[in-house]
């Protein structure tokens, strides 16, 4: 969410940062429901003040024994009591006005955020590794003859419809292995704190770090209004909501791995075959809260957090910048990191590493102490995937895949496979 004051001291600003990103100027609108939000609180306390000393009034005619002033004192300030009554609902109905469309308002895009309208614009920063060269064509991960076995789409149908899927065998097993080995290097070598959190959440969970209101249809609720996680950010995030905390205790870094849900709502007809967009997946989620001043250097480094993950497993990938058109509702700079599918033979998204600046720390109400002193100020939040277990799972299956049908396994893996190396051709794990 956005500072009022700022909005109301800087609109020309505010709407100039917001035209970055392909949205219409707004701070007027919001500026005028502002006075007129002020104006409402300003009558309802000034009419409060009357009733108040109407009030004392009526104490004083009662002492005095002034029957007719007492009884004109006292219908006077029943008066008042409506009046305030009404001037206080007409002060809450404009706030929660203007806080309904501050929630539905994006974040400003960082200066260093370029500048461009959608996907195509958005600027590689480099890439690592070489695609290999196959002397057969690559299939994708499930036409793979050592995968078929363990990667069941029609059951998954019959449980549960389509976008899921049932895994079993070597395949369940390297699926799990993937999550260990990540969980495992963010914690030995990166130094994030491992930490277990619910799937279901309050909506105020989902409203802290920017889901809900705007995007509700993107995720699901169940029937007594908890609502399913679309990513441990939401929970690992919220863990400081209401929170002030001592600059001593930041940076905190947090990873967990987790099961998350997406109704996938805005994505009809896209990534139908295989498992690369399911309703039900597997993340390995980061998150920072941070003082302002470290939060651009912090995002560099969860970025190498991830990239490190697909060096150790021998992944080829590029980091793409994205740019104003394309960076999500809650961050001001993202870094994606796509990996090499030989089956696609493109490159696609297995992490989004974004910095949120206080966007969802004002929505959170989360703060901390500064070092002086002095008066406690938002923190900074940032997220991102570390990895997404399935898509790093068709990864290694894709780039792994031999003619036969096998698939040879990263070397980074077999200690989390008790030394198994390979899925053979027949989808055993050996």
């Amino acid at each position: 969410m956005h500072d009022i004051r700022t909005i109301r001291e800087t609109p020309a600003a505010f709407d100039a940062a917001l035209s970055r990103r392909g949205t219409a100027p707004v701070s007027a609108q919001i500026v005028a429901l502002d006075e007129a939000r002020r104006a409402a609180i300003h009558a309802a306390e000034t009419a409060q003040a009357a009733q108040n000393a109407a009030s004392k009034d009526v104490g004083r005619a009662k002492a005095s024994g002034d029957e007719q002033e007492f009884a004109r004192l006292r219908s006077l300030v029943a008066d008042k009591k409506s009046e305030v009554a009404t001037m206080q609902a007409r002060a809450k109905e404009l706030n929660e006005e203007l806080t309904t469309l501050l929630m539905g308002i994006p974040n400003l895009p960082y200066d260093d955020t370029p500048d461009g309208a959608d996907e195509a614009d958005n600027v590689e920063a480099h890439r690592w590794g070489t695609p290999r060269a196959f002397d057969f064509a690559p299939k994708e991960h499930f036409e793979i003859k050592g995968v078929l076995p363990g990667m069941d789409f029609t059951t998954a149908a019959k449980l549960s419809g389509a976008r899921f899927v049932v895994l079993s065998g070597a395949v369940a097993r390297v699926h799990r292995a993937l999550a260990q080995f990540m969980l495992d290097t963010h914690v030995e070598e990166n130094a994030l704190t491992e930490t277990w959190t619910p799937v279901l959440v309050r909506g105020e969970m989902m409203q802290g770090t920017g889901q809900l209101p705007k995007f509700g249809e993107d995720s699901y609720q169940t029937t007594n209004g908890w609502w399913l996680i679309p990513t441990a950010e939401v929970t690992l995030t919220n863990i400081v909501n209401g929170l002030t905390i001592d600059h001593d205790d930041l940076p905190r870094r947090y990873v967990a791995h987790s099961q998350c849900f997406r109704s996938e709502a805005g994505s009809a007809g896209r990534d139908t075959a295989g498992m690369l967009r399911q309703h039900q997946f597997e993340k390995v989620e980061m998150v920072s809260i941070t003082e302002p001043e470290h939060s651009r250097a912090e995002l560099d480094r969860m970025t190498k957090c991830a990239e490190g993950i697909l060096e150790r497993l021998e992944l080829p990938y590029r980091t793409v910048t994205l740019c104003t058109g394309d960076i999500g509702f809650g961050a001001r700079r993202t870094h994606d990191i796509e990996v090499w599918l030989p089956g696609q033979n493109t490159y696609r998204e297995i992490s989004s590493c974004s910095v949120c600046g206080d966007f969802q720390a004002r929505r959170m109400n989360a703060r901390f102490k500064p070092a002086d002193g002095g008066k406690p100020e938002f923190v900074h939040t940032l997220n991102g995937s570390g990895l997404a277990v399935g898509r790093c799972l068709i990864a290694v299956l894709e780039n792994g895949q031999q003619e036969d049908g096998s698939v040879e396994l990263p070397a980074a893996l077999h200690p989390w496979l008790r030394g198994k190396t390979r899925i053979d051709a027949d989808g055993a794990l050996v």
